[in-house]
């Protein structure tokens, strides 16, 4: 298939800059796989379409605040640093721009000295490898300094960092929120619960990668990035008794339909532990754990809209897309969202 296969016309200014206020009453378009039908609703009545003994999967990975400004010493030059992972103590590697102020030996100054970066080395890939020096706790120092990495097409500020943000965040890793979950209210949640659905949560810190462009017009050419997660015993537990007993496993958002696809066999069973994950997904896929995905609007040509393509089929996903523009639903990680049934 052609990356071109994916594109569609969307209108500037449907792409959402704000939040929904409250989380839930964002809209939702119910797409009928079965008969290519849709409903236009509030997000607060997905516990509608939900059942006894369905299972829905959360991704609970916490957005690090980590873009990072700061001035290069001693000329006082500005730079911005993005923190994208650590395998070490203190040392991470890191997106920098200007790339020709952040050269090995460079040092930099960053919330007026609460924390001090030197360049160790430029990777093959033009990221850096940057040792951080501080008094006090690390991510305290981050929560104050850093900023939420929003995606470039969000040009409002965010007031409230919280916002970017799910309320069932837990693990800090993540590069970019899991959007899909940002519709949900912890009473929300507890409505779902009272219906006898069980909620079980999985880990996949999303990277940087996840803001990157298709560019390979075959998109069989595409190489995915790589991507951490993992699933605890319990929520393995409970995924797997809902597969058994004829429940649905609903995944919340791409991320978690990533990460139950990598860990599941073929009857769809998902095995405890953690592994890294590149796994693409897109139309001719077999899925084999996930019955159902809440998912946003996302990009045109984009690996995300490939994935719910092959979820139902490009066909239907096209005209869920065209229908969300016609009725003026808000796009992208602020957006309004899909529930595929």
């Amino acid at each position: 298939m052609k990356k071109s296969d994916f594109f569609y016309d969307l209108p500037q200014e449907l792409i959402a800059q704000t939040p929904a206020d409250p989380r839930d009453s964002s809209r939702l378009l119910v797409l009928h796989k079965a008969d290519s039908s849709m409903e236009h609703r509030h997000f607060y009545d997905i516990t509608e379409y939900l059942n006894p003994g369905d299972c829905l999967v959360l991704n609970d990975t916490k957005v690090l605040p980590a873009r990072l400004y700061g001035v290069k010493e001693p000329t006082g030059a500005c730079v911005e640093f993005l923190l994208l992972h650590t395998n070490e103590s203190d040392i991470w590697e890191c997106l920098a721009g200007p790339g020709k102020k952040a050269l090995p030996g460079a040092v930099f100054i960053f919330g007026e000295g609460l924390l001090r970066g030197e360049v160790l080395e430029v990777l093959a890939n033009g990221n850096r490898r940057v040792k951080f020096s501080y008094d006090g706790i690390f991510y305290e120092i981050l929560d104050k300094i850093g900023e939420m990495p929003l995606p470039h097409y969000i040009t409002e500020t965010l007031r409230d960092k919280g916002r970017y943000q799910t309320v069932y965040a837990k693990e800090l890793g993540s590069a970019a929120a899991p959007t899909a979950g940002l519709h949900f209210t912890p009473e929300l949640l507890g409505r779902i619960r009272e219906k006898g659905v069980d909620v079980a949560t999985v880990t996949l810190h999303v990277g940087i990668g996840t803001f990157r462009p298709v560019k390979a017009e075959n998109i069989e050419d595409h190489e995915m990035h790589s991507e951490f997660y993992s699933i605890g015993a319990q929520s393995a537990a409970k995924i797997n008794a809902a597969k058994r007993n004829g429940g649905r496993v609903i995944a919340v958002g791409t991320t978690s339909c990533r990460t139950l696809e990598s860990a599941a066999d073929e009857r769809g069973q998902v095995m405890p532990g953690s592994a890294w994950t590149n796994i693409f997904i897109y139309p001719g896929y077999r899925f084999r754990c996930v019955d159902a995905l809440i998912t946003n609007f996302h990009l045109p040509e984009s690996s995300l809209v490939m994935l719910v393509s092959a979820f139902c089929s490009l066909e239907q996903t096209k005209r869920a897309y065209e229908a969300a523009v016609k009725e003026r639903y808000r796009f992208f990680s602020f957006g309004d969202a899909m529930f595929v049934k």
